[in-house]
């Protein structure tokens, strides 16, 4: 009932883990992947060593939090070896779904990264929409049209194995149909939406001073989430290609919304900090009965369901 086809990638469930949630190490992604996930995502990393900002990187605001981590990456040399440790099947036996996520400052770095991994995952998730990168990085990227389409280009030519290239998109611009029809042109197999909001900032009263050591990050949490679901909405509206839904998940409630809204699969994240691994099983039984309640036999019939009124 829960199981479900992403770009040609079968699914136990709908429900992925976020890129920036303990996806630094195998073991951790292992874990989430025992824990009831339906695929993982990496932490995003580069071709070189970035050693990120320093600390403080993350701040609880209410409805969420703001982090300014900086794309903090081991290099992808490093990296490939985290990658050849996740488990490819869990314990009863199902296929276990990794997705990379990558970030570059230009369209030949992404593709030296695609043409490095693609043989060591399932998918791959292109980051070109952090509000806290780098100078180039992020969402300096992905709020260029032309830029995104380069990068996803020249990820889609580096692909030897028709590896699904996933553009993870910011809703931190004019238009993002713009951006998202740039993508589908480009050949991204699917689209993420959204990267956190912003970026904001919160102050220290006492001290006087900005909290974060960057003083800016990116927010997630439950308050993005009405953001995330009309991205999500407008862009199966006017696009044709898969999108996974992530921003604020942290019920089953909130699953059905973004499925209902257009995504084929979902990414949790910040929740994790508050409700712990289990939050994948959780969801999972609780979305498992909402669907028997409400007569629905498979995700595919979710998905869209209020964009065809």
């Amino acid at each position: 009932m829960l199981k479900t086809e992403l770009c040609g990638i079968k699914f136990q469930n709908p429900l992925i883990l976020a890129a920036g949630v303990m996806g630094s190490t195998a073991s951790s992604l292992n874990l989430i992947l025992e824990s009831g996930a339906g695929g993982v995502v990496t932490k995003s990393f580069s071709i070189n060593p970035n050693k990120g900002y320093k600390n403080p990187t993350t701040v609880a605001v209410k409805g969420g939090i703001i982090n300014a981590i900086g794309l903090s990456s081991p290099g992808v040399k490093n990296f490939k070896n985290e990658l050849k440790l996740i488990n490819k099947k869990n314990r009863n036996g199902d296929e276990n779904i990794s997705i990379a996520s990558i970030y570059g400052s230009n369209s030949d770095e992404f593709g030296y990264m695609v043409n490095e991994i693609e043989s060591l995952v399932d998918m791959i998730e292109l980051n070109v929409s952090c509000p806290h990168a780098m100078t180039g990085c992020g969402a300096a990227i992905g709020q260029d049209p032309n830029l995104t389409y380069e990068v996803v280009k020249a990820s889609k030519n580096a692909t030897s194995s028709n590896t699904p290239i996933i553009a993870k998109l910011t809703p931190n611009v004019t238009d993002l149909t713009q951006i998202a029809k740039s993508v589908e042109k480009a050949g991204a197999d699917a689209i993420t939406l959204i990267n956190s909001v912003g970026p904001g900032m919160k102050i220290d009263i006492n001290a006087g001073t900005p909290i974060l050591s960057n003083k800016f990050g990116g927010m997630s949490g439950p308050a993005i989430k009405p953001i995330a679901i009309r991205c999500v909405y407008d862009a199966y509206a006017n696009c044709n290609i898969p999108i996974i839904g992530v921003g604020g998940i942290s019920n089953y409630e909130d699953v059905v919304e973004f499925l209902y809204a257009g995504a084929s699969a979902v990414q949790i994240g910040t929740s994790i900090m508050y409700e712990g691994i289990g939050i994948f099983s959780k969801i999972k039984d609780k979305l498992k009965f909402f669907m028997k309640e409400n007569d629905f036999k498979s995700i595919d019939e979710m998905i869209g369901y209020s964009n065809k009124g």
